[in-house]
């Protein structure tokens, strides 16, 4: 299948506007149903993406950076966020950000700024990074998983027994329940999950910080420095240099929205324009974003210094079942996050398959299936596809198992692209600024440096994850 054919044709089915016979005051300008979020809205659906499971890796990003170089990553990281999403909200309708045609999707905005080129590789990105982040949410959720087996066996036979187990069976396990929600047809069927995500994100996130605060509180908080961990005989000074653009990566994992941003402008109404009412959202949402981050960065590294753990859960083992009951709660999250990742992807190449070969039954015709007397819409190629998807998502997570590495490389391919690079070269072709210009060599000098730190914490990351493979049998880490 041609790229560019595929991509170019799924634009053109993504532009299609329902006709609009008459003025009707149920419907917005475009035709679609009346939309009416607002700018409290808008910074809920922000919250409620970021705060996620790479929050929980912050801490450990912060002992390997240190005091001065953790807070000042975590404070520049959410200030170019909040400039960059105002560039994007500026080009939510084209070519007038106030009266022009509305861009549904991050995509389609790069489109009709950038072109073809540009949008191919803005694709290309979007959907990797989705589709990698499932792999990321499956090892996510069997190093919970495992937790809690290890918190339980700890609580019940001492902290001398061995309770490490294989990641394996969990990962195994929570594959087979995406098998079955991945045959869903769409995310809107899956509102409920959805919400109930949102949720625990917020759960486990306040008991990670209140289990940081039981051990600061009574004076029993860890060692620290300025310059994060020493390097001494148990770190060299290269795996220190590999650590700290590794920590970037987590730090850029947590800030981004970018893959949502345009799925929240659409819920706003068009009244005051959307994109001030977006630029408040994303000022409120990221400032309470970063005060949270802070807050679990800077108590988890308090209180375990250099030891502070990958994953600060993993640093807890009493009271259990509240450090059980924070695992549960990012397992539930996970569980959701997967579909809400996933379904685009799955998305954007069944509407791409469906445009290349739109008489083939096997990709188009639906069939109904009664089991256990409820009805099942099943599709052949959607059942088959979706499977081999979430097999190949579960035996990569099965093959590399490492929390810290694969979220940051995630974060890494997502935050010089989508954060920095793609709105910079919008608000340029939008504002027609001329090149050489002072806010022209401004604007690319953010930009390089920016793409440098996401190719060195890329290039980190591979780094730990294949030290970590050839350190560990494949298939066969435990923890």
């Amino acid at each position: 299948m041609n790229t560019i054919t595929f991509t170019q044709t799924l634009i053109m089915a993504e532009n299609q506007q329902p006709q609009v016979i008459e003025k009707n005051l149920e419907l917005d300008d475009d035709g679609r149903p009346r939309r009416t979020g607002n700018v409290w809205t808008a910074t809920t659906h922000i919250i409620t993406v970021v705060v996620g499971a790479g929050v929980l890796a912050l801490a450990w990003a912060m002992a390997q950076l240190g005091w001065i170089a953790g807070i000042a990553s975590i404070l520049i990281f959410a200030s170019i966020s909040v400039f960059t999403y105002s560039l994007v909200a500026d080009c939510y309708r084209y070519p007038d950000p106030v009266l022009g045609k509305r861009n549904y999707t991050y995509m389609q905005a790069v489109k009709v700024y950038l072109g073809g080129t540009m949008h191919v590789i803005c694709g290309l990105i979007l959907y990797g990074k989705l589709a990698g982040i499932t792999v990321g949410y499956t090892i996510t959720s069997a190093t919970s998983l495992a937790a809690i087996n290890k918190v339980i066996c700890v609580h019940n036979k001492g902290p001398d027994a061995d309770c490490r187990s294989s990641y394996n069976p969990y990962m195994i396990g929570f594959g087979t329940l995406q098998l079955f929600l991945s045959q869903i047809p769409n995310f809107h069927k899956l509102t409920w999950i959805s919400t109930v995500a949102a949720i625990t994100s917020f759960g486990y996130v306040f008991i990670a910080i209140g289990l940081c605060l039981s051990i600061l509180l009574p004076g029993q908080g860890a060692h620290t420095s300025i310059t994060g961990t020493k390097i001494g005989p148990e770190l060299s000074a290269a795996d220190k240099v590999w650590r700290v653009c590794s920590s970037m990566g987590n730090i850029a994992l947590a800030s981004t929205y970018a893959t949502v941003i345009y799925d929240i402008m659409d819920t706003l109404r068009s009244d005051p324009p959307e994109s001030k009412q977006m630029k408040r959202a994303n000022i409120i949402g990221v400032s309470t974003m970063t005060m949270i981050f802070l807050l679990c960065s800077c108590l988890g590294y308090a209180a375990f210094g250099d030891q502070t753990p990958g994953n600060i859960f993993a640093a807890f083992y009493e009271p259990y079942w509240i450090v059980a009951l924070g695992d549960a709660f990012i397992i539930i999250h996970m569980i959701g996050a997967y579909q809400v990742m996933g379904q685009p992807f799955f998305r954007v190449v069944e509407m791409g398959a469906n445009i290349m070969w739109p008489n083939s039954n096997f990709i188009n015709k639906d069939y109904l299936v009664k089991v256990c007397g409820v009805t099942i819409n099943l599709n052949l190629f959607r059942l088959i596809w979706r499977t081999i998807f979430v097999i190949l998502a579960t035996i990569l997570a099965m093959a590399m198992p490492f929390f810290n590495q694969v979220l940051s490389l995630l974060g890494a391919i997502g935050f010089g692209p989508l954060v920095v690079f793609f709105p910079i070269q919008m608000h340029i072709a939008q504002r027609q600024i001329k090149a050489l210009s002072l806010r022209w060599c401004a604007l690319q000098s953010l930009n390089c440096l920016c793409m440098l730190v996401s190719l060195a914490a890329i290039v980190a990351s591979v780094h730990e994850i294949s030290q970590n493979i050839h350190k560990y049998k494949i298939f066969a880490y435990k923890q």
